[in-house]
């Protein structure tokens, strides 16, 4: 496989990756009681209704660009509605947990197709494909895990902490800069989470990444 062709294919399988990541927000939503997402719309695979400039196209890019080891990028993220859910506080933190989770059960699903392709002697071109589209999952579940806002581990960590004026002020401090968190987070590239992308790699594949 080529460089380019190498780039094309991990862009696609990102640009797949998060649309499947965005669409088991709203399904899990809907499966809670909102409809929201459905009625926007935005239980498609359709690309072209999630793309977000520069979540799905120029941090992408810009990460190829400078050989970065991880590819991460995001989708407009999916509506829902707290006051058509039961206990909102709760069904957040399930609704923010379902988009990592989507992405790993990919991971795992490409993961045992990878040991299948090399297991029965098929196309080293294929397997690299799979692993690729396993890289990407582990590297978008991991990153969307940060118990950042708007990241969907700060609603996973927010529904599990109790319910006090202190939490309150932390996440509010949070998701004042979160945004400023999360940059340095690229800005420092994928030396934090490569490691643990390598680790689960090796479980899902039984092939070596680094």
């Amino acid at each position: 496989m080529s460089t380019a062709t190498f780039y094309i294919f991990e862009f696609i399988a990102l640009i797949f990756s998060v649309m499947v990541h965005e669409v088991s927000h709203g399904l899990m939503a809907e499966q809670l009681g909102d409809s929201t997402a459905r009625d926007a719309g935005r239980i498609t695979l359709n690309p072209l209704k999630h793309i977000d400039l520069f979540g799905s196209i120029l941090l992408p890019i810009l990460l190829l660009s400078v050989g970065s080891p991880v590819v991460l990028g995001w989708a407009k993220p999916v509506p829902y509605d707290p006051n058509r859910l039961p206990n909102p506080k709760a069904a957040a933190g399930k609704i923010g947990a379902a988009g990592p989770l989507s992405n790993f059960i990919l991971a795992a699903v490409f993961g045992i197709l990878v040991r299948l392709t090399l297991a029965f002697d098929g196309s080293p071109t294929l397997a690299g494909m799979f692993a690729l589209v396993v890289i990407v999952n582990l590297s978008l579940g991991i990153f969307n895990l940060v118990p950042i806002p708007p990241l969907d581990g700060s609603k996973v960590l927010y529904a599990l902490l109790p319910s006090s004026r202190g939490v309150a002020s932390l996440m509010y401090f949070l998701e004042r800069y979160g945004i400023i968190l999360i940059f340095v987070l690229l800005w420092m590239g994928g030396g934090w989470i490569a490691p643990v992308v390598g680790k689960l790699f090796g479980a899902l594949t039984g092939q070596a990444l680094f």
